[in-house]
Parts: C-alpha cells; sequence; structure tokens
C-alpha cells in the first residue's frame, strides 16, 4: 500500500448510484451481462471495469481513470456497450472543498496534472472547481486526490 492508498482508506466513500462504463446510455439494458464472462473487464487498459454484486458492469476509480480507448466496447459480444452509444461516462465529479487540502491554503495541484481536458480551475493558487461542461468524467483526477476530495456522482438509469 502507498502513502496515497494509506491515507484514502480514512476517507468515507461516496456510495450511491453505480457509475455505468462509456459506450452506454440511459436506455441500456444490461440484463445480457448476468450470462457474460466479462471481456469488458478483462480487456480494459486500466482495469476501472469490474461487476457489481449482479454481474453488471461498473467503474472504479480507485486506482485509476478511463481512457475510453474503446476495447470495452470492441469485445462486448452482446452489443451492450457498444461504439454507437455515447462515448461518455454519464456521472457528475465534484471537489468537496471541507476535505479538499487546496481549499484549506495547502499548495496541492494533484487534481489538475492528470487532467487532459483543462476542466480543474483553481482560483489563484487555491480553490479548484470542476468545470462540469469540460469534464469528461474520467475519473483520473479521483485516484490521485490525497485527501479523497474529488466525489463521483452516477446518474440515475
Amino acid at each position: 500500500m502507498n502513502r496515497r492508498e494509506f491515507f484514502t482508506a480514512f476517507v468515507p466513500s461516496s456510495k450511491g448510484v453505480s457509475i455505468r462504463p462509456p459506450y452506454t446510455d440511459e436506455k441500456t439494458d444490461y440484463s445480457p451481462c448476468k450470462e457474460c464472462d466479462a471481456p469488458c473487464a478483462s480487456e480494459c487498459e486500466t482495469g476501472v471495469i469490474t461487476r457489481d454484486e449482479e454481474g453488471f458492469p461498473v467503474l472504479s476509480f480507485i486506482k485509476t481513470g478511463c481512457t475510453y480507448c474503446e476495447r470495452c466496447a470492441e469485445v462486448c459480444p452482446s452489443g451492450v456497450i457498444s461504439r454507437d452509444k455515447p462515448d461518455r461516462i454519464r456521472a457528475q465529479v465534484f471537489i468537496d472543498p471541507k476535505l479538499c487540502s487546496a481549499w484549506k491554503g495547502v499548495l496541492c495541484f494533484s487534481c489538475k496534472e492528470p487532467c487532459i481536458d483543462n476542466a480543474i480551475r483553481f482560483e489563484g493558487l487555491y480553490k479548484p472547481v470542476i468545470i462540469a461542461d469540460r469534464c469528461t468524467s474520467c475519473g483520473f483526477c479521483i485516484s490521485v486526490c490525497p485527501t479523497g476530495a474529488i466525489k463521483v456522482r452516477g446518474y440515475e438509469a
């Protein structure tokens, strides 16, 4: 366990609606996934696709994020995950100012560095916020936050 994993182990997790992979939409029927051997998860280049207790694909941003490589859509045998569907993760990423070091006056740019979409804006050196219309919900900022201040909330299907 590295130092970041140690400290984030003490931060309460944000339970809620499951975060589904990209290349799905609000009308996606996940029932074929119950009988599937989940090539989407085994072929995921970053390992963010896992299965929930019902066997449905979900995303876990504990260690990294989604690169939108399309591999999950390419290997899905039933078309549940498909390139014909939106290449967005249906989730909202946000920063909890109560947990964020930068909001407390500490110089920390851990979240900004991995954000290739330039979706995190700082007021001066402090007070980062997620710019919703730029954020792709890829999750790379979540795993690098040393205090667990970056949260993700899935949208109801």
